[in-house]
């Protein structure tokens, strides 16, 4: 049996952000999917299992998160991958910059990402 060598073009960082787990969705699934890479499938899969919203809600909260309740970029991502359902836990999640967040804030965030992920 011959096997055929396969040149590859060596890859290039184009462009390099932090992106939300239903944007790393819907970006695998628009590719064609015979293309997809061992480390993209298992990506892809990880997304599907683990997305708690679609990733035009995501982005909604998003926006809302970083515009209304002023957290950095990175910390919504972290909130909307996670979609915490207890103030406890989010605290926990936003307490590692040192901000302080009160009782209300909190309540305000659970709120959205209840009305993001439908379950209120």
């Amino acid at each position: 049996m011959k096997v055929a060598e396969v040149e590859t073009m060596p890859r290039k960082i184009l462009d390099q952000k932090d992106i939300s787990t239903p944007e790393a969705k819907r970006i695998l699934e628009k590719s064609n999917q015979d293309e997809l890479g061992e480390f993209q499938r298992r990506t892809l899969a990880y997304a599907t299992k683990f997305s708690k919203t679609t990733q035009p809600k995501a982005e909604k909260a998003l926006k809302e998160l970083i515009e209304k309740h002023k957290l950095d970029p990175t910390q919504a991502i972290e909130v909307v991958n996670c979609m915490p359902d207890s103030k406890e836990e989010l605290r926990t999640m936003l307490a590692t910059k040192g901000k302080v967040v009160t009782t209300e804030q909190l309540e305000e965030i659970l709120k959205l990402l209840s009305h993001v992920t439908g379950t209120k």
